[in-house]
């Protein structure tokens, strides 16, 4: 099923049901590998970062479980990480290439490409013990799904639309912070913030959408694209550092320039774009979406 929670069924066996689903497709993913073992972590992070989502939308009436969890989440995540990074690196430059703005470029381009691809193979041979952390990560995960079936929630239809009200109006309120902050300071740090609550604001749509679709689908489809676009404001950041911390990888000058100025052209452009497609996605006021999503799933489970 769809990573959503059907108001009209026990809050208790919705939750269960979708944390238990993300985590089976965890596990699978790394014991089956259908693409590989790059594809495999890719696939794993995604659900790891619906579940953490997930676990915070409870944190308030679970805080043990949500504590514990978070932090399982995060260091199998952290375990994996490395291999993910590097293979990510070479989708932004892959990005930037089709994006040249000539042959000189799209050629220099395209060798920054091969480069980062081989230093992704180095380390993936250089990585002691993957198949044996794929392996780890999956157990972790099985014990995941114990923990899960002993969570409980009162059977309070009341309590729970003020809940996730609650955790709605703190992500919105957190995502408009993010945005000032990014008007104000332009770091890069806001601008990952920005993408990090974008995200939850995604998935909250994303998982209560039943309380109304068509409406859902539309700020979600807007909050996806909006994601979408500042992961290319962090991903072309994060390609920078590396620049900078190993320019022995990129042996022509020439195609260093060409790397640096397109680094500078885009993330300039896909800020411009994401601030201003960023005010319309957060421009309701917290307070009075909170009330929305709070009335909508009394009368959803009315």
């Amino acid at each position: 099923m769809p990573f959503r929670i059907r108001p009209d069924f026990d809050f208790t066996d919705e939750f269960r049901r979708v944390a238990t689903e993300q985590l089976e497709r965890a596990i699978a993913v790394l014991e089956e590998r259908p693409d590989g073992a790059h594809e495999a972590v890719h696939g794993f992070r995604k659900n790891v970062k619906r579940l953490r989502f997930l676990y915070r939308l409870v944190a308030k009436e679970l805080p043990d479980f949500q504590n514990r969890q978070n932090a399982r989440l995060r260091d199998t995540a952290k375990s994996l990480s490395s291999i993910r990074d590097a293979a990510a690196l070479i989708g932004t430059a892959e990005y930037l290439q089709k994006g040249a703005r000539g042959d000189a470029e799209s050629e220099a381009l395209s060798r920054v490409v091969t480069i980062l691809q081989a230093r992704r193979d180095w380390m993936t041979e250089a990585e002691s013990g993957l198949q044996q952390k794929l392996h780890d990560t999956a157990i972790s995960l099985k014990n995941a799904i114990a923990a899960v079936d002993k969570v409980s929630f009162k059977s309070n239809p009341r309590r729970n639309a003020r809940m996730l009200a609650k955790s709605w109006q703190r992500t919105l309120r957190k995502g408009r912070t993010a945005l000032d902050a990014c008007h104000d300071t332009a770091a890069v740090e806001d601008f990952h913030e920005l993408r990090k609550r974008t995200y939850d604001y995604r998935l909250y749509h994303a998982l209560l959408r039943n309380l109304w679709p068509a409406a859902m689908k539309a700020k979600q489809d807007g909050a996806k694209d909006l994601a979408e676009r500042l992961g290319h404001v962090n991903d072309l950041s994060v390609l920078s550092q590396l620049v900078e911390a190993e320019p022995q990888l990129f042996t022509r000058n020439e195609d260093l320039a060409h790397l640096l100025d397109a680094i500078i052209f885009h993330q300039q452009e896909e800020r411009q774009r994401a601030l201003a497609d960023a005010g319309r996605v957060f421009a309701d006021k917290p307070q009075r979406e909170a009330n929305r999503i709070e009335a909508l799933w009394q009368l959803s489970r009315n």
